[in-house]
């Protein structure tokens, strides 16, 4: 791969939906366990209270179709999860315009300037 080709392809490449999706995904595909591993600050500072608490399991049970479970890990679960979506979506119709884009420029279709 040409270096000019490279740097197109990390300028379009999207991270944030690439992020976004491994996240979901990861959580859709965790099996649930009594003990976990938080990445959370304030728990590991040692701090008993945090205003995410949950937030991730919750939307782990949502993806496991198990509403009630959900909304008893974290009431903010539903509502993060649409709008993850939505930014997802977002993400991918700018990605595919991108795309387009990109492909009219290479192919002389519209000029460059």
């Amino acid at each position: 791969m040409k270096k000019s080709h490279f740097f197109k392809f990390t300028f379009y490449f999207p991270f944030e939906l690439t992020a976004w999706l491994g996240s979901l995904l990861f959580l859709a595909f965790t099996a649930q366990s009594s003990t976990h591993f938080s990445l959370c600050p304030l728990d590991n500072l040692g701090l008993n209270w945090c205003p995410g608490c949950g937030l991730g399991r919750s939307i782990r049970f949502l993806l496991h179709g198990e509403l009630l479970l959900s909304l008893e890990h974290h009431w903010f679960g539903i509502p993060a999860f649409l709008i993850l979506m939505h930014r997802i979506m977002q993400l991918l119709i700018n990605f595919r315009l991108n795309l387009k884009l990109l492909t009219r420029i290479n192919y002389g279709k519209r000029s460059a300037c």
